[in-house]
């Protein structure tokens, strides 16, 4: 990549770099093969916390992109993961889908709307207004509020779409409660990534498609980054930004001589 060398480990986002709408991108699936050629170690990463890694394997696989779902970490088994740190065997009332209640439940998690720990905030394709009065109640009540991730609108083909940012929002205006972040921007996503791939810092690469998610958190955790223009952040864009990437290149293709 750089004076570093040829990368050890990658991290790679999803969406904007990967596919786009449901498409693979041109150079996709060549770039992973070139991953399993290399015998790198390698994460696709997500901050879209509603499907099991299991569901989104079968999603790219639609695709024409064969990843397998050990492969995948998304920010619903971040959030997992970072709480079975923080409170071994710990409850929480969940607001999300089957990616975030099945990630909590194999990190020992109970689900409860009683008394839970925690209150955690994902994804959902259908915010239910009972859901989230019970979770404002639950967090006056003293339960901690995490988020999965800080996206205030998802894509959608009619448009945006409401995203956990924005009801997180609702609920700290409720309640006056912010809630602790786990996915993108937050470092700590891609230092759990790197903890499951047995990965280091100072030899990885993480390729975004956003300088205000992807690209500001690998530089934070020290990675190599790199911004394909095939997603949210356009050429003209990445100068009105305080920090840069280590390179922009046009898409994903160009990435695969530097596997």
């Amino acid at each position: 990549m750089s004076e570093r060398g040829t990368s050890e480990c990658w991290l790679t986002d999803m969406d904007g770099v990967l596919v786009h709408e449901g498409q693979a991108l041109p150079g996709a699936a060549d770039f992973l093969q070139r991953l399993v050629d290399r015998e790198r170690r390698f994460l696709v990463l997500t901050n879209n916390s509603i499907f099991t890694p299991r569901d989104l394997a079968a999603r790219l696989a639609r695709s024409g992109l064969q990843v397998p779902e050990e492969a995948i970490w998304t920010s619903a088994l971040a959030t997992a993961d970072f709480l079975a740190g923080q409170l071994p065997g710990g409850s929480a009332y969940v607001v999300g889908e089957a990616g975030l209640t099945t990630a909590l439940h194999e990190a020992g998690y109970t689900i409860t709307d009683t008394e839970p720990d925690y209150v955690v905030l994902g994804e959902t394709r259908t915010y239910s207004f009972e859901a989230i009065t019970r979770a404002i109640r639950l967090v006056e009540a003293g339960a901690r509020f995490i988020a999965t991730n800080p996206d205030v609108t998802g894509p959608s083909a009619e448009g945006s779409l409401p995203a956990t940012g924005s009801v997180a929002a609702l609920i700290t205006k409720a309640t006056g409660a912010e809630p602790y972040f786990v996915g993108k921007p937050n470092p700590m996503m891609f230092r759990s990534a790197l903890n499951r791939i047995d990965g280091h810092s100072e030899s990885t690469t993480m390729v975004g498609d956003r300088m205000d998610t992807d690209i500001v958190a690998g530089i934070e955790a020290g990675l190599e980054t790199v911004l394909v223009l095939t997603g949210s952040t356009r050429a003209a864009d990445v100068t009105r930004f305080p920090f840069r990437p280590g390179r922009v290149v046009d898409s994903i293709a160009d990435v695969i001589d530097l596997v």
